[in-house]
């Protein structure tokens, strides 16, 4: 039986065992949470409740996906499991971030773009990627942009008021729904290249503004309101995600894994989720 052992159970691998469990994987994932373990239990995935033994789960793991996120030390888990490196999986992901590639004021970046992060959480990205490289282990790198989809959409702010269309100009994001990352995730299970980084982005990098209009357009509502980015208030973690603008390539996830996106931009995405809504 194929086994996939998610490390740190989160939002893309929950969408990526909804994709392998019907086709007869197990799939056991990592959480610290007790209420999270019973959720995941509901769902078809067995928790492996941490702090507790990962070597039978290692032991019967054919893939790996990690996708806790790193500290100033790097790599959660390759700190706290010696035995991880000698994992005999098949295939190992590790889910990255395009803050890897820093800032690079709305331009173009692709995966032979060099690694130059500006933000801490880059740079911590960046050395938990050499880390799992290192470690021998058939490594995949999956670079992510921003992350939406069901219960991750814009929506709610726009329906409350509570959201503000930050003005910065040149300002571009990348963006994914996590159904498309959860299909590049089985694509690359399915056409292993071990080595290999993978962006993992739509194909319309669009202004955050942008976003936020096209969504209350589709509500009926009118703009949220507009605030320049050096009067707006934020948060310290908000304002650094202004500190890096790029437009992020996707070709390689076509070209070498035969994806073809299910929401190839925001406004497919957006429609989508408005229409689970509904349903």
């Amino acid at each position: 039986m194929s086994t996939l052992l998610s490390l740190g159970h989160g939002y893309s691998a929950q969408a990526l065992a909804r994709r392998l469990i019907p086709q007869g994987w197990q799939v056991i994932g990592t959480t610290r949470s007790a209420a999270k373990a019973e959720a995941m239990r509901a769902d078809g995935v067995q928790p492996l409740l941490l702090p507790g033994d990962l070597g039978p789960a290692l032991a019967k793991a054919t893939h790996i996906l990690a996708s806790a996120a790193p500290d100033a030390g790097g790599d959660p888990f390759l700190r706290d499991v010696p035995d991880l490196a000698q994992s005999g999986a098949t295939w190992v992901g590790y889910l990255s971030t395009t803050g890897v590639y820093g800032d690079h004021q709305g331009g173009w970046v692709d995966e032979t773009t060099p690694l130059t992060p500006v933000s801490d959480r880059g740079r911590q990205r960046v050395l938990a990627e050499s880390q799992w490289l290192a470690t021998g282990l058939p490594v995949h790198i999956f670079r992510l942009a921003g992350i939406y989809g069901p219960g991750r959409g814009p929506f709610e702010k726009v329906r409350d008021g509570t959201a503000r269309r930050i003005l910065k100009p040149g300002q571009f994001f990348s963006r994914i729904h996590v159904d498309d990352i959860a299909q590049v995730l089985e694509a690359s299970i399915h056409r292993p290249n071990p080595g290999a980084a993978y962006n993992v982005c739509d194909d319309n990098p669009a202004p955050p503004e942008d976003v936020l209009s096209h969504a209350a357009r589709l509500l009926g509502l009118p703009d949220p309101p507009a605030i320049p980015f050096d009067q707006a208030e934020m948060s310290p973690m908000a304002r650094s995600f202004y500190g890096e603008s790029k437009r992020t390539r996707n070709d390689r996830i076509k070209t070498e894994l035969g994806v073809t996106l299910l929401y190839p931009d925001y406004p497919a995405g957006l429609a989508a989720l408005l229409r689970d809504e509904a349903s």
